[in-house]
């Protein structure tokens, strides 16, 4: 790309932004190299690589670079066995540690595989190289004293000797005060002096190192520590030895690694960069442009240098249904905006930047991007005059070609109207012959006129609102602008006379073609008004859409959750049935077989029903308000109805009571309802009726056997009474598989005992009868025993 282009459309002010976004050196370095591709597989990759960065920022949080340096100078002398310096190491050491953070961030999602997994994967972390720099060195110009044992013991040598040093001094100062000039101490040539005055220096025992300027005091350091200072010297060479050695076996242990860590370095710098491209995105607010189709369409784009609370956004396309873009309207309007928003984004978006546009907008790629734009809002006003804009013009038609994007602002200005609107469309058209994706603004109307008599070339203005005086900078396709210059001076205060003159002056042709201008307006107006009422009334429409849908889905759930603990109560009392069941089917079988426990059976089976009836009580619902229209007339036992206020069938169990209700057994639910709530089923009842009927006899056999007594008492009947009774129990006994029974018929005359002794001998139901035994009723009852 032409590097005047960059600067004309502010891409290097984009290119700072970035810098400004990354963490380290290498990564700013990387920015500032930053420019645009022309290869569609490139620049997709680089988008992919934002956004995926960007998702990460989102859902891990920021990774930092901070702190990385280029160590590869550093990696050259260590190839060589070399010996690195104390800074050298901690800058590798760095570099170790940031690689360490980005593998960890990138082990937070385990499963994450993007366009960035394949750098993060190839990153080494050296944990014993790190460790040890980190032990042995405190800074650039300071090492450990735990770096080795022998370093230690240097300066545990080097503190005794200054502790001696310190203390003799004090004693000197103590002893001499009086020939000093200070009481303080200095050194000179890395030895412990005092300030001695010039009168004494003779007498002060010591050795001279310095003198002051006006040479009223020497610098000497006393006998007495003279050899305490050798030793310190001594010591500090040694210190420096153990410190040079402390070095070479650091390096020594770095340079195996010499081509990882260059790897570490570059893959981090790249990361660093991605990242940088990714915060700029979310600070821009941007999306990832689209480069599927050979068209610009921009969503609600913002230019990005303009600040978020004044820029407006603006939707633009460019190359689809036509190709050449030509924008009207009055001064600072927002054309020269407009028409760098577009040049901007197409860079940006070639760089691999997001663009500050909502998403799913699109890109073209082109293979350069020219443009002359030259007012007051541009960074520097180099191309102010006709003929320097036409020298532009000429070079940019020279070039031109269908892949590449042509800006022009207020193309054919500078000259006059005529000439300049002659030339402005002859140039356009010579574009748009040539199939050249080209934006222009200008004030011309004939540029407006040939916009609407061309296929391929579309209007675009940028709105005023007149009354006001100020620009909306809202850029309408397919709406040719207006100069609104006699509208303004209106409003300015320009008499009418003048405006009115002026307007006479005007050529009526071109007086028409405003009309229709304004007429155009007013109609967009009304439809923009329009269109805002009719999304207004869809949003409240969805509104309440949503708010139906929230209140159903209550509803589901309500029910869902009624019906479902119904189900689990009915289940419980089922259960419980159940088991009831089986344990008095168990008690009964065991008391079929033993003759004496006819009390327990009875007080058993008094307590099942009583159970049973407590069951049934449990279960009984109040009804609902809602009624059939038409209560039945009469209803009987065993008939079918529909319960209206639960919504399911039962069968009548009693007959209505004296105000109007009885109950109706629906399934295991037996319940108290009004009958204005029945409907009776009378083809269900009927077929109902017919079932009974053909399973009568198996009804009696089941009913029997639930109430049937293990006795019965003929006492105070005549023989005919009491034999047709026993005649009848001995049958209802049978069939409830009793084993035994006792008949009761009292001492008396004994002609009731024989009557019944007799028809027990021509029974054939009964295997053998006996008196009742002492504690049964002796004589007066005889125990029947069945076959």
């Amino acid at each position: 790309m032409n590097k005047k282009v960059l600067q004309t459309l502010e891409y290097y002010k984009i290119i700072d932004m970035l810098a400004e976004e990354a963490d380290s050196v290498l990564g700013k370095e990387s920015a500032k190299r930053l420019l645009p591709s022309s290869r569609r597989d490139e620049i997709i990759g680089w988008q992919t690589e934002t956004s995926h960065a960007l998702m990460r920022l989102f859902k891990q949080g920021k990774l930092s670079f901070h702190g990385l340096h280029d160590i590869r100078p550093s990696l050259v002398p260590l190839e060589k066995g070399g010996t690195l310096g104390m800074g050298e190491l901690l800058a590798i050491c760095r570099c170790l540690e940031i690689a360490k953070g980005a593998i960890e961030y990138n082990n937070k999602e385990e499963d994450l595989q993007d366009a960035l997994s394949g750098r993060f994967s190839s990153l080494l972390d050296l944990p014993d190289l790190r460790r040890e720099i980190n032990h042995c060195i405190l800074s650039p110009e300071e090492m450990a004293d735990d770096a080795s044992p022998e370093l230690k013991r240097i300066r545990r040598s080097m503190k005794h000797a200054n502790d001696r040093i310190r203390k003799q001094l004090t004693a000197t100062i103590n002893a001499s005060g009086s020939m000093l000039r200070d009481n303080i101490v200095t050194m000179r040539n890395g030895r412990y002096c005092l300030p001695v005055k010039q009168e004494y220096k003779s007498s002060f025992s010591g050795m001279i190192h310095d003198q002051s300027a006006t040479g009223s005091t020497f610098f000497m350091e006393p006998m007495a520590i003279v050899k305490i200072n050798n030793e310190l010297a001594e010591l500090g060479m040694k210190e420096q030895e153990e410190i040079e050695k402390i070095l070479a076996s650091l390096s020594a242990l770095a340079a195996p690694y010499a081509e990882d860590l260059e790897r570490n370095v570059l893959i981090l710098a790249e990361l660093d960069f991605i990242f940088a491209k990714a915060s700029l995105s979310k600070k821009m607010q941007g999306s990832e442009p689209l480069f599927d189709q050979n068209y610009i369409h921009i969503k609600k784009g913002r230019h990005p240098l303009i600040p978020k609370d004044k820029v407006v956004p603006i939707d633009v396309t460019l190359g689809k249904t036509y190709d050449l873009l030509i924008i009207t309207g009055p001064n600072t309007g927002g054309k020269t905006v407009s028409l760098k928003t577009v040049g901007l984004f197409t860079l940006m978006g070639q760089a691999g930047l997001h663009i500050p546009a909502f998403d799913h907008s699109h890109l073209r790629v082109y293979e350069e991007v020219y443009a002359d734009i030259g007012d007051e809002q541009s960074i520097e006003q180099s191309l102010s005059t006709f003929s320097s804009h036409m020298v532009n013009t000429i070079y940019i038609l020279k070039r031109a070609n269908k892949k590449t994007l042509a800006l022009f602002d207020e193309l054919g200005a500078g000259t006059d109207p005529t000439e300049g609107a002659a030339l402005a469309i002859a140039i356009l058209d010579n574009l748009h012959s040539r199939n050249v994706t080209a934006m222009a603004t200008t004030h011309y109307s004939e540029l407006k006129v040939y916009a609407l008599s061309t296929d391929g070339v579309e209007n675009a203005s940028c709105e005023f609102d007149v009354e006001s005086l100020q620009p909306t900078y809202r850029l309408l396709v397919g709406v040719p602008g207006k100069s609104n210059a006699f509208a303004i001076s209106g409003k300015l205060g320009l008499p009418a006379d003048i405006i009115n003159e002026a307007g006479k002056l005007v050529d009526s042709g071109a007086r028409s073609f405003e009309d229709v201008v304004t007429g155009l307006e007013e109609a967009r107006l009304a439809v923009e008004k329009e269109r805002e009422k009719a999304v207004r009334f869809r949003e409240e429409a969805e509104h309440y859409k949503k708010k139906l849908a929230d209140k159903n889905e209550r509803i589901d759930k309500a029910k869902e959750k009624i019906l479902r603990r119904a189900n689990e109560e009915a289940n419980e009392i089922l259960q419980k049935a159940k088991n009831m069941a089986d344990e008095s089917i168990r008690k009964y079988n065991k008391w079929m077989n033993d003759s004496g426990m006819t009390k327990e059976m009875e007080k058993e089976r008094a307590a099942l029903r009583e159970e049973l009836d407590k069951t049934g009580s449990s279960l009984t619902i109040q009804t609902s308000k809602k009624r059939p229209q038409k209560a039945p007339d009469k209803l009987s036992i065993g008939d079918i109805v529909m319960v209206h206020s639960m919504g399911v069938k039962g069968t009548v169990s009693t007959l209505p009571n004296s105000k109007g209700k009885c109950y109706v057994q629906m399934g295991i639910l037996r319940s108290e309802v009004d009958v204005k709530d029945l409907e009776l089923l009378e083809q269900e009842t009927k077929a109902a009726k017919k079932e009974a009927a053909i399973s009568h006899s198996r009804s009696m056999k089941m009913s029997k056997a639930m109430t049937i007594s293990t006795e019965i008492n003929l006492i105070g009947k005549t023989v005919d009474e009491a034999l047709a009774l026993l005649d009848k129990y001995i049958d209802d006994a049978y069939l409830a598989k009793l084993h035994q029974v006792t008949v009761i018929h009292g001492m008396g005359t004994g002609a009731l005992r024989s009557a019944v002794q007799n028809y027990c001998k021509k029974c054939k139901h009964i295997k053998a009868y006996r008196m009742g035994a002492y504690g049964e009723g002796g004589s007066g009852v005889t125990v029947i025993e069945f076959k």
